[in-house]
């Protein structure tokens, strides 16, 4: 196989040598796999996407000006934009959104029995045993969905002293279950 320089491997390029594209294809796909793979980790697509840049080198090498910037930044920039854009599309937004049934009936279920197992080793008998102001905030946070925010507007009382609150409660109640 013929090596070549950028300089001759971009001349080669623009005249449309197979060869050329082969060394390209060969010397380069690995790095543009991976530039596109961190977007887009899904390895199908971002197989499709690689071989869309490939195409877009072929029809496009014309718009590669080497004063600009190296053949490979150029590639690389071409490869990340295809990436963006197909995270950008209605399509992948999509295909994204729906989940697997058996996944969401497992969540469901994960969920419930984390409910029960709450219930089971008495945390809301052992919260009703801290004292009052801590009881209030781990109530408001966690059995009530509150931020913390929230529970400082509430109870009328800086955030700072919810969030310290919240941290010697929940200290407290780890020495009740260890």
């Amino acid at each position: 196989m013929t090596t070549y320089n950028e300089e001759e491997l971009v001349a080669a390029l623009k005249k449309h040598d197979g060869e050329a594209y082969r060394y390209l294809y060969l010397h380069y796909r690995n790095a543009l796999f991976a530039a596109v793979t961190q977007i887009i980790p899904d390895a199908e697509t971002a197989g499709d996407i690689l071989q869309e840049v490939f195409l877009a080198i072929w029809k496009g090498i014309e718009k590669y000006e080497p004063g600009k910037g190296r053949l490979f930044t150029w590639m690389l920039t071409l490869s990340r934009n295809a990436a963006i854009n197909t995270t950008r599309s209605k399509s992948f937004k999509d295909a994204n959104k729906n989940e697997d049934l058996s996944d969401y009936v497992t969540t469901l279920d994960n969920k419930a029995s984390a409910e029960t197992n709450i219930n089971f080793i008495g945390l809301r008998s052992q919260v009703h045993q801290l004292k009052p102001e801590f009881k209030i905030v781990l109530d408001l946070a966690y059995f009530n969905g509150y931020t913390q925010q929230e529970i400082a507007d509430t109870l009328a009382i800086p955030l700072g002293t919810v969030k310290t609150r919240l941290r010697n409660a929940i200290i407290e109640l780890r020495k009740q279950f260890v």
